[in-house]
């Protein structure tokens, strides 16, 4: 299984991203992909998960109402659209799946990581 996080970059506050995360190597079955962040000096945090079999999504509080997470099952696809970007979202925002659960806040839970792709948003 390989996970493939793309499309960070510099945004002006207020601004928005759509960060692609393309997996491959998933076969038939029940998983969630996961969006997690890291700051520079702080922990993992959980952004959010999509359920892979009927589309359910899960946000962390501080992102609700700015944050859309969607899936292309044709392009074995999840994106995290962000909107309203504040200076605190700035990190490095990473995807991962979590088989067999359903998009657990918990990142020991997940199974395989992708890379990060970093994320900057200026004041």
């Amino acid at each position: 299984v390989q996970l493939q996080a793309s499309g960070g970059g510099l945004v002006q506050a207020g601004g928005s991203l759509r960060l692609p995360c393309a997996a491959s190597g998933l076969t038939s079955g029940s998983y969630a992909i996961g969006w997690f962040r890291q700051a520079p000096g702080k922990e993992r945090e959980y952004v959010g998960a999509i359920r892979w079999t009927g589309g359910n999504t899960f946000y962390v509080d501080s992102v609700k109402g700015r944050a859309t997470i969607s899936r292309d099952v044709a392009k074995n696809t999840v994106y995290l659209q962000m909107n309203s970007l504040k200076p605190e979202d700035t990190a490095v925002y990473y995807c991962a799946a979590d088989f067999g659960g359903w998009g657990t806040s918990v990142a020991n839970e997940y199974d395989y990581w992708g890379q990060g792709t970093q994320v900057t948003v200026s004041s």
